[in-house]
């Protein structure tokens, strides 16, 4: 087992970091699997490459025991978009949806609906850009044969309540993107019937790790439609005709061979985080969240994300007036703080490193805007 504190001394990145919504840098543990397996193919001595072909049933393994699916059932995936194009193009019939979501989703629904013309987005009413089975129940049509959701909203950081909109779609599919919560959300995914995540984000493992997870019902109902030569039962394809068909289960959703430094990167990342476990992650960065949303208070600075421990996962939303919004930019910026804004908010993404120095900057900040914000508004006479 690892401790919270043997984890948290793997974060290599730099004071003020507080990004991991968009990016994580790399853990030590990934960057020493980078290295070894690095000198693996750049050495390539003999018998020595087989250990690359290891890796994908090492990574799939190690998928297996943070979701609950059977490691059968999951398929590695260059990226998380990849896997969500493989799950709608491979649908047929209505998908419920929040045009909110984050792009990947509406993008690869309203694509597989130019060019097939088998599925159909249905676009949910959100509250107040959440997600909330009350809203999915109300708007479920009989010609809706999938859901898709994010397990955290990228725009709100609302956890959502999968078990809630499981039990009101029934048997249609749940098609769930994690990234924003995988490796740091206990989770039940094994409710869903497709679980898609990349390892690039708060599992720290760098860009090109990804994973498809599928029930049995998903394998059933869902057409490869983009399914290659390592897709099939057969291992060696040659002068067929005709081709042989797709395997039935998630290596069906295999285009190529997977990247097998990459696979070991992932896996070296998750079996850290089982390691120490997701739940004492999980309160960890609560604990660091709520700090944050403290320092906001302080300073009076609009927080529009959850304060439910309940109903948020790592990141925070803060809004402030329209007119202020590039002065608390500013200041961040200033300060060292790396953040993401967008549709006018600013998202900080807390993991369950919190270095002392890293609130001091954030501090810092936020006295500035404070203060500027003061001066402007006894400026024009507020």
């Amino acid at each position: 087992m690892t401790t919270i504190d043997e984890f948290t001394a793997g974060f290599l990145d730099e004071p003020g970091y507080l990004d991991y919504g968009r990016v994580g840098p790399l853990s030590a543990a990934v960057v020493g699997e980078s290295k070894v397996f690095g000198e693996v193919l750049t050495r390539a001595r003999f018998g020595s490459m087989d250990s690359l072909s290891e890796q994908d049933r090492r990574v799939r393994d190690a998928i297996a025991t943070a979701t609950g699916f059977p490691a059968e059932q999951i398929v590695f995936q260059p990226n998380t978009s990849t896997g969500l194009m493989h799950a709608m193009f491979g649908l047929t019939g209505g998908v419920l949806l929040s045009a909110g979501e984050f792009p990947s989703l509406p993008i690869a629904v309203s694509r597989a609906q130019e060019a097939l013309h088998v599925v159909q987005p249905a676009w949910l009413g959100t509250d107040h850009g959440r997600v909330t089975p009350g809203r999915v129940k109300e708007q479920l049509g009989s010609g809706i044969v999938a859901v898709a959701v994010s397990l955290v909203d990228s725009r709100t950081g609302y956890l959502t309540d999968l078990e809630g909109i499981r039990q009101v779609i029934g048997d249609r599919l749940l098609v769930v993107d994690a990234i924003q919560g995988f490796g740091v959300v206990d989770a039940p995914l094994a409710l869903a019937d497709v679980v898609v995540s990349g390892g690039q984000k708060w599992c720290r493992a760098g860009w090109g790790t990804a994973f498809m997870a599928l029930s049995e019902r998903a394998i059933d109902n869902l057409t490869p439609v983009f399914s290659g030569f390592t897709g099939t039962d057969d291992a060696e394809i040659w002068d067929e005709v005709p081709t042989p068909p797709p395997s039935h289960g998630a290596r069906a959703f295999r285009v190529s061979t997977p990247d097998a430094i990459a696979e070991a990167r992932f896996a070296a990342a998750l079996e850290e985080i089982t390691s120490v476990g997701v739940s004492t992650i999980q309160t960890a960065i609560a604990g660091n969240v709520s700090r944050v949303i403290d320092l906001a208070d302080e300073f009076a600075i609009p927080v529009s994300s959850s304060r439910d421990e309940r109903e948020r996962a790592g990141l925070v939303v803060l809004e402030p007036p329209v007119e202020q919004l590039t002065l608390l930019r500013a200041s961040l910026f200033n300060h060292g703080v790396t953040t993401t804004s967008r549709l006018g908010t600013v998202r900080l993404s807390v993991h369950a490193a919190f270095a002392d120095d890293t609130a001091e900057m954030l501090r810092a900040a936020f006295t500035s805007y404070s203060t500027a914000a003061s001066y402007g508004a006894r400026a024009l006479g507020i």
